[in-house]
């Protein structure tokens, strides 16, 4: 190692000492090699002012994660995690050593040893294994379900429309049925007049949302909206021997509906917001929230759901929440979110197109001044290797520095399917939101009122038939007695030739009795 080399060593080891509890990231690389003098650390207390955790995929972003997972909840802390593709369920069963394992972490200064930390498993809308995880179509709220359903700006504020005017009739909108139903009401000739009276609210717009939305459930949306709705709460929990719970969220079942979980992830953090009280900086968070894929929550996001995840990523500080997000390059967060995020780990990042050059230089960019060139450092980084940058106790970033960092103790695969059905059949949660509740809302008053007009209809019906029915029986009374038809013996005596037969018997009857001659 070189003066300067040295020097530079000695200048991160000074900027990473700290008086507080800390989480260690790993050791600072030199030559080419870690240096287990030189430990990379995070203030716990700096948690609460956000991070960012990027690189390119198979660099190692989600050892990173699980890594950082189980030492916040050996530190007491609840972690939230989205476990996009099920590896991370390894978290709740020791890891497996070996040699080359052992020299890696021997040659960190890690004194490593195999554990299991305490998980909780969910699973959105209830597609997995886990505790299902709803939530219903009103606290989801229009912002949001306008960014999962892709409308824009204009469509967003008349989606609010219609919240607001089943608001006021008091019709709940708990599932998505509830919500087509109000829409199909207020399209069709019984609510057409009440459309009118929304000011702003075309029937155009409304058709549009309700074509939307119909082909929103068509992908097997429905289940992941309705009762018993999620406390987010139920994520702050830790164990009797003061080890905070790891709740990992299941998501591979909803990969076809990305812009969903990743919009159920920000609702999370939302109901976080609203539900916990302030309480100012803190020694450790209340709960650390990874948001994986973070480029999924905010593609094609308009601007009022954008502004509405920076104010909840700028206040929720004060709650007591940390917000790490998890993408592949800094751009992928919009500016004022990335603003917010003070803590940074960056793997590897290539550049392979012009685009990836682009995406190298904004990375570069968002990093403190250094002794590195950085453009050429990201390129070159190993796996499980980042450069780092975080925010010291008073606030001040940290030195940039590049990091081997920690290897997990759990189980860095997915856990045995039998290991974790047993776990969430053991928890307590399953039986607050196992059973799925349709109580009456929207569709059902919708529909009854359909009911009880159909029944009115159809009454009015009998009505008028009955009537009619007693109109032809008055008829029929007051008209003179038909004439019955004659029959064969009337037939045949009333015939001519009969007649005239009978009358010729008569009047020789009568001659022959009188002593009449007939007439020559």
């Amino acid at each position: 190692m070189t003066m300067e080399e040295t020097d530079q060593a000695q200048a991160v080891a000074a900027g990473y000492t700290f008086d507080t509890p800390t989480l260690d990231l790993g050791a600072l690389m030199a030559d080419g090699a870690p240096d287990p003098g030189v430990q990379i650390r995070i203030p716990l207390a700096m948690l609460t002012r956000h991070g960012l955790v990027a690189g390119a995929t198979g660099t190692g972003k989600t050892k990173t994660l699980q890594g950082l997972a189980e030492q916040l909840s050996a530190a007491g802390v609840p972690v939230f995690l989205a476990d996009m593709k099920g590896d991370l369920s390894g978290m709740a069963a020791p890891g497996e050593g070996g040699e080359k394992l052992t020299a890696r972490t021997e040659a960190l200064g890690q004194q490593w040893s195999a554990k299991a930390f305490p998980c909780e498993f969910y699973a959105l809308g209830g597609e997995g294994t886990g505790i299902p995880v709803r939530a219903t179509v009103s606290a989801f709220g229009p912002t949001m379900l306008a960014k999962v359903l892709g409308l824009n700006a204009t469509q967003e504020s008349s989606l609010g429309l219609v919240f607001h005017f089943a608001d006021t009739k008091g019709w709940l909108l708990l599932d998505l049925k509830d919500l087509r139903s109000v829409l199909l009401y207020l399209t069709g000739d019984e609510g057409k007049a009440e459309l009118k009276a929304i000011g702003g609210l075309s029937p155009q717009t409304a058709g549009v949302i309700l074509r939307e939305l119909t082909a929103f459930q068509a992908k097997g949306a429905e289940p992941f909206f309705g009762e018993t709705e999620f406390d987010a709460l139920d994520l702050i929990r830790t164990t009797p021997d003061g080890r905070g719970v790891v709740s990992l969220l299941e998501l591979p079942g909803v990969a076809s509906r990305p812009e969903l979980f990743s919009t159920f992830l920000m609702w999370l953090v939302a109901e976080l917001f609203e539900r916990l009280p302030e309480v100012g900086d803190v020694d450790r968070p209340k709960l650390v929230f990874f948001f994986d894929e973070a480029h999924l929550l905010f593609n094609g996001a308009s601007k009022p759901f954008v502004a509405a995840i920076t104010q909840a990523v700028r206040l929720i500080r004060s709650k007591g929440v940390g917000i790490f997000f998890v993408t592949q390059t800094p751009k992928d967060v919009p500016g004022d979110v990335l603003a917010q995020l003070g803590n940074r780990v960056q793997h590897a990042l290539r550049a392979y197109t012009p685009d990836d050059a682009k995406a190298l230089k904004a990375t570069v960019s968002t990093f403190p001044k250094s002794p590195y060139d950085l453009a050429e450092v990201l390129q070159n980084l190993g796996i499980g290797e980042a450069v780092v940058t975080v925010l010291s106790e008073n606030g001040a970033p940290t030195p940039v520095a590049w990091t081997r960092l920690r290897a997990p103790e759990s189980l860095m695969a997915e856990a045995d399917p039998a290991v974790v059905q047993a776990i969430v059949d053991a928890s307590p949660l399953l039986a607050k939101y196992g059973p799925a509740i349709d109580r009456e809302s929207a569709y059902e008053i919708l529909a009854g009122r359909e009911l009880e007009a159909q029944l009115a209809a159809d009454d009015q019906r009998r009505e008028a038939e009955a009537a009619q029915a007693e109109r032809e029986a008055s008829r029929s009374r007051t008209s003179p007695a038909a004439k019955a038809p004659p029959n064969l013996i009337d037939q045949y005596l009333g015939s001519g030739t009969v007649k005239q037969a009978v009358n010729t018997a008569v009047r020789e009857i009568t001659r022959s009795i009188f002593g009449t001659r007939k007439r020559r």
